[in-house]
């Protein structure tokens, strides 16, 4: 799979509940398209992840080095709230309580795809974010993805 794309608007219910668009569906595997993880993002935002993605993930946090505090403060923040959702007979997913509170999730959303991942903002937050004219788009893509400012790894040095 080459990896999802797009961004996709829905609306959460008074239940928590909220319609996967079709468009987004359709990028999705069907082995893939009924079962998920929900988590909270690294800015006010949820990740969603196909259940396959995040046993991949999950493994990735699950390898760190316990030993060391930040880690597991690290993977105790990760784990915060991740929650099992699977679609309903009218393709809708439920979001748990903390984490629509967490996201600032009222009832407009944006589901925002990229790779192999699915953030899911409030429509507001999205719109800020995305709106920043503080950022140098410019400056930030040189920064980033210039090969000479990267080590062997690929990291930025």
């Amino acid at each position: 799979m080459a990896g999802f794309i797009g961004e996709f608007l829905s609306t959460v219910d008074s239940k928590g509940r909220f319609l996967l668009p079709a468009g987004l569906k359709k990028q999705i595997a069907v082995r893939e398209q009924k079962l998920f993880v929900i988590n909270r993002g690294m800015e006010k935002h949820l990740m969603l992840y196909t259940r396959k993605f995040w046993d991949e993930v999950s493994a990735r946090v699950d390898d760190i080095d316990e030993w060391v505090e930040e880690n597991r403060v690290f993977t105790h923040q990760f784990y915060k709230g991740a929650t099992e959702i699977s679609l309903d007979s009218a393709d809708r997913l439920l979001l748990p309580d903390q984490l629509l509170s967490y996201a600032g999730i009222e009832k407009d959303i944006v589901l925002f795809a990229h790779g192999k991942k699915i953030e899911l903002w409030s429509e507001k937050e999205y719109k800020k974010r995305m709106n920043d004219n503080s950022i140098n788009y410019s400056k930030l893509a040189q920064k980033v993805m210039s090969r000479k400012n990267r080590d062997d790894n690929g990291q930025l040095s």
